[in-house]
């Protein structure tokens, strides 16, 4: 009988009878990598939103909801004779003594060790490791943007594109084409609305490329778009909120305002903010 503990190894012996044939549960035995890994993202949103709310004992269970998602895909690569949870934690384990030196290596390299950029030349060492036992006939050794994951979510992704792009020169050098480029591309958009509706793939190309200076203009600024984007969503959720809260006041919802009245709360709910100290 499997009891619960806070030993990892009745964690896999759960998921191992989980996935057993015949008396395990129907719906995991029929899980494969591509379909449980659409929870895995929801669940690193899950902790992430966790954080956010600063929800100590919500962050506790969203890390466990996490945490078996890794146990569910090594089991199935155990299955597969790929390779197993154990396997998983001793490759992480090297990858991080490997790349803090400064840590864990001898005295002279804890003294001497470069830390500027060190996890990036290390990466690039490994991938370089990776590639040579990879290339082709012709020497491919793979292209600089290769290996930015297509499964990010597209805001973040796209800030990682160009990282990647800048470490080999490819970037402006200061934020003033940054903003050039954004107004271009506002203009460009404008223009493909001015065209009319219809033409739907020209207003989202327009529409992407704006989203992806926007996405630039974060990253020289040192910002976290997704981050960004998490607070002002949540700035939009209070402050509607509050609309909601004073016609309810006079027995009212939403769908009995209007525009010009539910405006009016909004920014009186902006300036209680900013009196707050909001924005």
């Amino acid at each position: 009988m499997v009891k619960a503990s806070g030993n990892i190894t009745d964690l896999l012996s759960i998921m191992a009878a989980l996935r057993t044939p015949e008396t395990g549960c129907p719906w995991d035995l029929k899980q494969t990598f591509s379909t449980i890994a659409p929870y895995t993202i929801e669940e690193a949103y899950e902790v992430a939103d966790a954080i956010e709310r600063a929800d100590l004992d919500a962050l506790k269970d969203e890390l466990g909801d996490l945490l078996l998602q890794v146990v569910y895909h090594a089991r199935m690569a155990e299955e597969d004779g790929a390779f197993a949870f154990e396997d998983v934690v001793a490759a992480i384990c090297a990858k991080m003594i490997r790349r803090h030196p400064h840590v864990f290596g001898d005295a002279d390299e804890r003294a001497n060790v470069d830390l500027d950029g060190l996890w990036e030349r290390m990466k690039a060492e490994e991938k370089a490791e990776s590639n040579s036992g990879s290339q082709s006939a012709a020497g491919d050794t793979g292209g600089v943007l290769d290996d930015v994951p297509l499964a990010l979510p597209a805001l973040l992704r796209a800030v990682k594109l160009q990282d990647k792009a800048a470490r080999v020169g490819f970037d402006w050098p200061s934020m003033k084409p940054v903003f050039e480029k954004a107004r271009e591309e506002f203009d460009e958009l404008e223009d493909a609305l001015a065209k009319g509706a219809d033409n739907r793939e020209h207003i989202a190309e327009e529409f992407g490329d704006l989203l992806f200076v926007m996405a630039n203009l974060a990253r020289h600024l040192k910002l976290d778009p997704e981050d960004a984007l998490r607070q002002a969503n949540a700035k939009f959720v209070r402050r509607f909120a509050v609309i909601e809260a004073k016609l309810a006041q006079d027995g009212r919802a939403p769908e009995s305002s209007d525009l010009e009245e539910m405006d009016r709360l909004w920014n009186e709910a902006k300036l209680s903010e900013k009196g707050d100290g909001g924005g």
